[in-house]
């Protein structure tokens, strides 16, 4: 189980009484914190260390989508990204969601919120949703979702998830062909968390592409949602 004194948290704010705030106020709710000013400063960190990034977007230099892309896509962490910035349109969102956040949070903001937020999303991180996983895997043609490592394996190489794609895949392989509406999504997955349901769509572009060959095993019910499906 992950307790707070155990997470590591990285804020990346190139306002420096934000990262003051953030650090001083997340440290005394039990958190480790690291707080730097610009992206090119974190990314000479040792990021594998952290459970939890917070990142603001618009910063001088590399912005914080380009650092959540080399979070994801580089270094290949899982770990979850929540954005806390100024920009708070739909568009601003959906990039944000399309380069790996989990979360989007809107300044000014309530420290009780990002704390409340972050620990929601921490434990998704832990236990998924609220089904009970009665085994430690499920096997579809060459994919396997491992439960307790939260991974995909897709003919025998490892893809990491977000505990967001691991959450959404996890439901859809444990009941193949059966469709699940994007409401059900954000009700399940989302909950607390003020999202559109276009978001769904984002994370679904991005698990069909990490199941390569297998990615037209999830399937769109037009009007209707998605399901798991196998020809």
């Amino acid at each position: 189980m992950i307790t707070r004194n155990s997470v590591h948290i990285l804020v990346v704010d190139d306002e420096e009484d934000i990262c003051e705030i953030l650090k001083f106020n997340l440290e005394e709710e039990g958190f480790n914190v690291d707080a730097v000013t610009s992206a090119e400063e974190a990314v000479h960190k040792k990021l594998e260390k952290y459970q939890l990034f917070l990142l603001d977007v618009m910063m001088k230099g590399m912005s914080g989508y380009r650092l959540a892309d080399e979070i994801r896509k580089r270094k290949k962490l899982s770990a979850p990204i929540f954005f806390i910035t100024a920009k708070n349109t739909e568009n601003d969102k959906l990039t944000g969601f399309s380069v790996g956040a989990d979360d989007f949070i809107t300044k000014p903001f309530s420290i009780k919120e990002v704390v409340a937020r972050i620990k929601a999303v921490l434990r998704r991180s832990e236990g998924g949703t609220e089904s009970i996983v009665e085994s430690a895997s499920v096997k579809i043609a060459g994919i396997e979702l491992d439960f307790e490592k939260k991974r995909l394996i897709v003919d025998g190489n490892k893809e990491d998830l977000t505990p967001i794609e691991f959450q959404i895949l996890q439901i859809l392989m444990k009941n193949p062909g059966r469709i699940y509406g994007r409401e059900q999504f954000l009700n399940n997955i989302w909950r607390d968390v003020n999202v559109t349901d276009r978001t769904v769509d984002v994370h679904i572009t991005r698990l069909r592409k990490k199941l390569g060959a297998y990615g037209n095993y999830l399937v769109t019910r037009k009007g209707y949602g998605y399901c798991f499906e196998i020809d």
